[in-house]
């Protein structure tokens, strides 16, 4: 299928894009990626009278350290974070962890993080992490500028709330400490498929207990979810020895956090090949295994010798 007849406009400033959006509210659409945009626009799915192609803005096309979050401009491509160095410390592993979920590389190299919150996909590996770590949406409208919180941002599959006049010019999220280790697991039914299920995790601990747990779920309800349930238990738990086997005991907190996030905090939709109680399943085993990843990632991180950089 061919895509139906629309307008297309290249700004150059933010200010230009957001003109263009307002001139249109809801007839428009973003382009910065596009490997979702297009792809709905070929199917008619999505039938835009004008496109607004970001790409030429090059303030749009940065990624900086700024205090104690990093800020992901809208036209940062999956790709950037493949490398644990995009950012310092445990985010960067945890977003290089996450980036080989996404696509393929062709994907990677023109697709963005931003993107992904705008297009809000329940099976965005972005926009769970996004939510777990309370990331800021930043957005720029004729009414100026404003900070979405991730946590009241997502309203449902491929809702959110950025208004329609609105252009979004950047994520900031969170930096992690030291004290910190991070876990990213998705289950899949083919290299190429969206995630059935798929979990973010970081953990804080502080003289052997667990100070701080964020749990992001992929594909557990009809917008990405944090597990608050599963984060209140595991919350002063000792961490103890990791168990060696290549199952948890059902009475490990890590275990027990997830059947709690799957009871509780998921509300899984049927898909094909993925009943609800499947994808409960899947979650309680997911939520598991990440946060003994992400407690294996702070043991290494905390055994390496000082002053050495690997």
């Amino acid at each position: 299928m061919k895509p139906a007849t629309f307008d297309y406009v290249v700004p150059r400033t933010v200010a230009e894009a957001v003109e263009a959006l307002g001139d249109t509210a809801y007839k428009a659409q973003v382009l910065a990626g596009g490997q979702s945009l297009i792809l709905e626009m070929h199917l008619q799915r999505i039938r835009p009278e004008l496109v607004v192609d970001i790409n030429r803005i090059p303030e749009l096309d940065r990624m900086t350290v700024e205090g104690d979050e990093l800020r992901v401009g809208a036209l940062i491509h999956h790709a950037a974070f493949e490398s644990a160095e995009a950012a310092p410390g445990p985010l960067g592993t945890l977003l290089s962890r996450a980036v080989v979920n996404i696509a393929h590389p062709p994907i990677r190299s023109r697709g963005t993080m931003v993107g992904s919150f705008a297009w809000a996909h329940p099976a965005s590996e972005w926009c769970a992490i996004g939510l777990a770590l309370d990331a800021t949406v930043e957005v720029t409208g004729p009414d100026g500028a404003r900070a979405i919180p991730a946590g009241n941002y997502f309203l449902g599959p491929y809702r959110t709330a950025r208004r329609p006049q609105e252009l979004i010019t950047a994520v900031r999220l969170p930096l992690l400490g030291e004290s910190s280790g991070v876990g990213f697991i998705e289950h899949r039914r083919t290299h190429f498929c969206f995630a059935q299920v798929a979990v973010a995790a970081a953990l804080t601990v502080n003289d052997g207990v667990i100070s701080d747990a964020r749990i992001g779920l992929v594909n557990s309800a009809d917008r990405p979810v944090r597990a608050h349930a599963a984060e209140r238990l595991l919350l002063g738990t000792e961490i103890g020895p990791l168990p060696t086997g290549p199952r948890l005991p059902d009475n490990h907190p890590f275990a027990r956090a997830g059947r709690v996030a799957a009871r509780t905090d998921a509300a899984p939709v049927a898909e094909p090949y993925a009943d609800v109680e499947y994808k409960r399943q899947a979650i309680a085993v997911l939520v598991g295994r990440t946060l003994r990843e992400a407690a294996t990632d702070l043991h290494a991180r905390l055994a390496v010798p000082e002053g050495d950089n690997r």
